[in-house]
């Protein structure tokens, strides 16, 4: 797999060459070792052991409803409430962050409408705070430490 503008973090792997596996310590198994997993894995590991932010509050392939449509947000960060906070995206290193990748994210938050939108490629790495009293969201110079969040006054 390519190596990331991450960090580097314990890594296991296992399977065979044409399925390969990765373990995923927040859902704690093995899943499909595929491009994004494999920034999926850098990054959540980023954000705990760099970052602080809780283990217990992130959670990966959250399933979102809108009728009988299913979604499946890459990971969310909850609040101690439950409350997402943060939705997170990821691509594959070779695909580049368009205005696609965030129309999708944009999407999953007109369901949840959380404080923070992040999408990552494992190369580049973005992160908006949003505003809906303004209607308008800022796009931050870096990605905050947990301690650094903060609630936008039309989100709490």
């Amino acid at each position: 797999m390519q190596q990331l503008n991450l960090p580097a973090c314990p890594i296991s792997v296992r399977g065979t060459r044409e399925k390969p596996e990765i373990f995923d310590f927040l859902r704690r198994r093995y899943v499909s070792l595929t491009p994004e997993e494999w920034v999926r894995q850098h990054f959540t590991h980023f954000l705990v052991e760099h970052k602080g932010y809780p283990k217990g509050l992130l959670g990966n392939e959250i399933e979102l409803r809108c009728g009988e449509k299913r979604l499946r947000c890459d990971s969310i960060l909850y609040d101690l409430s439950a409350r997402p906070r943060m939705i997170i995206e990821y691509k594959a290193p070779t695909v580049s962050l368009t205005q696609r990748v965030f129309r999708q994210i944009s999407i999953y938050n007109l369901l949840l409408r959380v404080d923070y939108l992040m999408v990552s490629n494992g190369m580049q790495h973005y992160c908006c705070l949003m505003d809906y009293e303004q209607q308008s969201y800022r796009f931050l110079d870096h990605i905050p430490d947990y301690n650094q969040l903060v609630t936008p006054p039309s989100c709490r």
